[in-house]
C-alpha cells in the first residue's frame, strides 16, 4: 500500500480515537460545544444597550445666572442626562450620590457668569458615580456636548455685542465647515467595542480548556503513551499531532461560524468582514490555539484540575495584552513580547480589523504571517512534547 495513504489511515485512526475521547467527557463536551455560545450570547444581552439614556443627575447651581440657567436646560435636553434633582449645596447633592439616585453632581460656582461676562475662563465641577464606567461616560458626553453648543452660543451673543450678526457672525467662529463622522463604532457603545474581542477570547479560552483537560485526564489515568497508537510508538509521531489537532480543528469550525458570524448579525455588531476572510483568517488561529494547548497540556498539565486555574488566571491578562484595552505602543517591550506568546493577541487584532473595520487579508498580513509563525513553532513543540513521552515510556497504563 502506498506510504502516504498508510500515513493518512494513522492520521485517521488517530483522530477517530480522539473523537471518541471528546465525547465520552462529559467536561469536555460543556466547554467545547456550549461554553462558547453560552458567554457569547449572555455578554451580547448584557451589552445590548450600549449606552446609558437619561442618566438621573443632581445640580448645584450657586450662580444663579441666565448662563447656568441655559446650560442646565441644555444639559436635561441631552439623551445622557436627566436633571431629577436641583440641590442648594454640595452635601445635600452628596447625600443623593451616596443614596445611589443620582449618578454624577455638576457644580455651578458663584462666579460663573461673572468670568463669562469679563471674557475669563468658567468653570464648572462634575462629579461622576464610578461604580460603573457607563456613568462616567454618560455624564461626560452629555456635558461636551453642552458645553460645545454653549460655547458657540456665547460666541455668537459677542458678535452681536459687536454689531456682527447672521452668516457673517457664523463665517467668522467656524471658517472651515467640518462634519464628525464616527468611524467603526457609530454607536460609541462598549459592547461593539468589547464584544468582538470577547469572541475571539472565548474561542481561545475554550479550546485551550478543553485540550488541556484531555491531557489532564490522560496524565490521572497514566494513558498518555496510549494516545500513541500501538504502531506508531516506534514511528514519527507528527502524525499523532495532526490528527488530534484535525479532531479539534473540525469541531471549532461550525462553532466559529456561529461565533463570529451569525452572533453578530443577530444583535447588530458591526460586521464588515465576510465570511470567507473570516475563516480563512481562523484557519491558522486554531491551529496555532491547538498546538499551544497540546504543548502546554503534555509538557504541564498534570491534573484536570490545573486547566481551570490557568483559565481563571489568563482569561484577564490575555484581554489586557491583546492590545484593545492599552494600546500596544505603550505597553513596556517585555509586556509586548510576553504577548506573542499567545495567538490571541494576533488574532484578536486581525479579527477586529477584520470584522469592524472590514479589511482584507492583506490588510493583516502581519497578524496573519504570526498566526502562521506560531501554528509552526508550537506544531514542533507539541510533536516534541509526544517523542518525549513515547522516548521515556511515560504515564503508561497500569
Amino acid at each position: 500500500m502506498n506510504r502516504h495513504l498508510l500515513h493518512f489511515f494513522d492520521i485517521w485512526d488517530v483522530l477517530s480515537s480522539e473523537v471518541r475521547r471528546v465525547f465520552k467527557d462529559s467536561t469536555v463536551l460543556l466547554i467545547f460545544f456550549f461554553a462558547p455560545l453560552l458567554y457569547p450570547i449572555i455578554f451580547c444581552f448584557m451589552y445590548k444597550n450600549e449606552n446609558v439614556r437619561n442618566l438621573p443627575v443632581v445640580v448645584v447651581d450657586e450662580a444663579r445666572c441666565d448662563e447656568s440657567k441655559r446650560f442646565i436646560h441644555k444639559m436635561d435636553a441631552t439623551p445622557e442626562i436627566s436633571v431629577d434633582f436641583r440641590c442648594l449645596n454640595l452635601d445635600e447633592a452628596e447625600r443623593l450620590m451616596q443614596t445611589g439616585d443620582a449618578h454624577a453632581i455638576f457644580y455651578f460656582p458663584k462666579d460663573f457668569s461673572q468670568r463669562i461676562a469679563t471674557k475669563r475662563t468658567a468653570h464648572i465641577g462634575v462629579f461622576c458615580d464610578m461604580s460603573s464606567f457607563y456613568y462616567y461616560k454618560a455624564a461626560l458626553l452629555g456635558s461636551n456636548a453642552v458645553l460645545i453648543d454653549e460655547m458657540h452660543t456665547i460666541e455668537l451673543l459677542r458678535y452681536a455685542a459687536d454689531g456682527v450678526t447672521g452668516i457673517e457672525a457664523e463665517d467668522q467662529m467656524q471658517p472651515i465647515a467640518y462634519e464628525e463622522i464616527t468611524a467603526f463604532n457609530p454607536t460609541g457603545g462598549y459592547g461593539s467595542f468589547f464584544l468582538p474581542v470577547l469572541l475571539v477570547l472565548v474561542l481561545h479560552q475554550t479550546l485551550f480548556l478543553g485540550i488541556c483537560l484531555l491531557c489532564g485526564e490522560a496524565y490521572e489515568n497514566k494513558r498518555s503513551l496510549l494516545l500513541i497508537p500501538a504502531r506508531l510508538r516506534n514511528h514519527s509521531t507528527y502524525r499523532v499531532t495532526l490528527g488530534r489537532a484535525l479532531c479539534y480543528l473540525l469541531i471549532y469550525i461550525p462553532i466559529a461560524i456561529l461565533d463570529l458570524w451569525f452572533i453578530p448579525r443577530w444583535f447588530h455588531l458591526p460586521q464588515l468582514g465576510n465570511l470567507y476572510t473570516i475563516l480563512i483568517f481562523m484557519l491558522p488561529f486554531f491551529l496555532s490555539v491547538i498546538f499551544f494547548s497540546l504543548t502546554v497540556g503534555n509538557f504541564f498539565v498534570r491534573q484536570k484540575i490545573t486547566p481551570m486555574l490557568c483559565f481563571v488566571f489568563f482569561s484577564v491578562l490575555l484581554f489586557f495584552l491583546t492590545g484593545m484595552v492599552w494600546p500596544q505602543s505603550n505597553m513596556p517591550r517585555f509586556w509586548l513580547a510576553f504577548s506573542y506568546l499567545f495567538p490571541s493577541t494576533p488574532g484578536v487584532q486581525g479579527f477586529v480589523r477584520i470584522s469592524s473595520m472590514g479589511a482584507n487579508l492583506a490588510e493583516v498580513r502581519s497578524e496573519y504571517l504570526a498566526l502562521w509563525i506560531q501554528a509552526a513553532a508550537y506544531f514542533g513543540t507539541s510533536t516534541l512534547s509526544m517523542k518525549l513521552i513515547r522516548k521515556f515510556k511515560l504515564f503508561n497504563a497500569q
